[in-house]
């Protein structure tokens, strides 16, 4: 960028504030400084407004916390808006966008998250002098930000299966990777130099109470009024524990029970042991419902409204009900780039890997029935559910928690670097003295 094309640039910036001065009267007024640029950035520059806007917005969301003085916390920001900058050029030039119902989506979550509907959440920053404009606005510049991030510095990451293989063959692979249980439990003690009768007594008593926990009874109702065990007055919850950490006595029982089971009485020298295994997290095994999907996917373009898009959709899934063959139409009218060129087969589905319209329709859809069109943030889409099946992805789910890890923990290592060096890369002039 030459210096006039940064002329030309602040005196569009200074036009556009003088005719606001003369539309609301001002141009008799005496003469004073409204604005001005304190950075010029690449093709972009950097108004005082701007900054001022976004250090009070840091002060308001960090008003709980000791801040650095005034010229410190300025530095910051404006260094901060400089990397956001260069940035947002980037995702310019490479054509990214956020759409309104995009921003709509991640602005939902967010309130969600927070426990509030959308219209809370703004009436709730309202009230906390922000504003839900400016708001949203910097949501958007950070999806757009996030976009660029993954791929300049994202693509550049490579997992492999190698690397998989060496973190869970490592002792902290192995511990992080251990199944985990939550277990429940009631101990009926025999007394110290307990005879045969006394172990047949607890015994028994054993059994009744397996019998009536079986049956329903609440077994923390149980274990407070029965058992002799430490954890007796928490109902006989022992937490979660590591397979590792399990008592020695329950090792060999828990890893072969499913959730919800009641053990049969264990004995030791102490008495007999009864366990719920109450929940169970991690490890190798997980039995999840599995749906073959195939759909097609219409989106609006250039040449084709919301209302158009409706239209055909609906034109296809009465094609569809009436017996028209799924693959073909798939292959000529689905915009689905990965899916359409194969008739609309996605494959096996797990539950969470599809945005929450498509999955409740593919939850709902019977097994061979074409779903009614739906829309999600992508489109408009019509599926149908081919097969279902049980699956045990515990691998394939431990293996693909690990990838996200090490991919994760690369990343974190890799961004310092990229935007260092766009940083050193960009075209800053910085104007604090004028």
């Amino acid at each position: 960028m030459d210096i006039q094309d940064a002329v030309t640039m602040i005196f569009k910036r200074l036009m556009t504030l003088t005719t606001a001065m003369l539309l609301t009267g001002m141009v008799n007024a005496a003469p004073q400084l409204l604005d001005r640029v304190v950075a010029i950035v690449d093709d972009d520059i950097i108004m005082e407004s701007e900054l001022s806007q976004r250090m009070e917005s840091v002060r308001v969301q960090n008003r709980d916390k000791d801040m650095p003085d005034s010229a410190a916390l300025r530095e910051q920001v404006l260094e901060r808006m400089i990397t956001e900058s260069v940035q947002l050029q980037m995702a310019d030039r490479a054509g990214i966008r956020i759409s309104e119902s995009q921003l709509n989506d991640a602005m939902s979550r967010i309130a969600g998250q927070n426990n509030m509907t959308l219209g809370e959440f703004q009436q709730a920053m309202v009230k906390e002098g922000v504003s839900f404009n400016f708001a949203r606005e910097q949501i958007r510049n950070e999806m757009r930000i996030s976009r660029v991030q993954q791929y300049q510095v994202g693509e550049r990451i490579q997992i492999t299966d190698q690397d998989v293989d060496y973190f869970l063959a490592s002792d902290i692979g192995r511990m992080a990777s251990a199944a985990e249980y939550r277990l429940r439990h009631i101990l009926i003690t025999v007394p110290s130099g307990a005879s045969a009768d006394d172990y047949q007594a607890a015994e028994k008593k054993s059994r009744d109470l397996v019998a009536e926990l079986r049956k329903g009874a609440e077994f923390s109702r149980v274990a407070m009024a029965e058992s002799s065990g430490r954890t007796a007055l928490n109902g006989g919850d022992m937490g979660w524990r590591k397979e590792g950490q399990l008592p020695s006595i329950f090792a060999e029982v828990t890893p072969k029970m499913a959730i919800g089971d009641i053990s049969e009485p264990i004995r030791t020298a102490s008495g007999f042991h009864i366990i719920k295994l109450e929940d169970k997290r991690g490890g190798s095994t997980q039995m999840i419902e599995q749906a073959k999907v195939r759909h097609i996917l219409v989106q609006p373009n250039e040449v084709r409204d919301e209302e158009q898009t409706k239209a055909l959709i609906d034109q296809l899934y009465e094609q569809l009900s009436a017996g028209a063959d799924f693959t073909a139409l798939a292959k000529e009218y689905s915009d689905d780039p990965g899916s359409g060129a194969s008739g609309g087969d996605l494959g096996w589905v797990s539950p969470g890997e599809m945005v929450p319209e498509f999955e409740d329709a593919m939850q709902t859809t019977a097994t061979g029935d074409i779903s009614s069109p739906i829309r999600s943030q992508f489109g408009w889409h019509v599926l149908q559910v081919t097969e279902r099946r049980d699956a045990d992805i515990g691998e394939e789910v431990q293996r693909n928690q690990v990838r996200q890890m090490l991919y994760a923990r690369r990343f974190d290592e890799e961004l310092p670097i990229w935007l260092r060096k766009i940083r050193s890369e960009a075209y800053v002039d910085l104007k604090e003295s004028l």
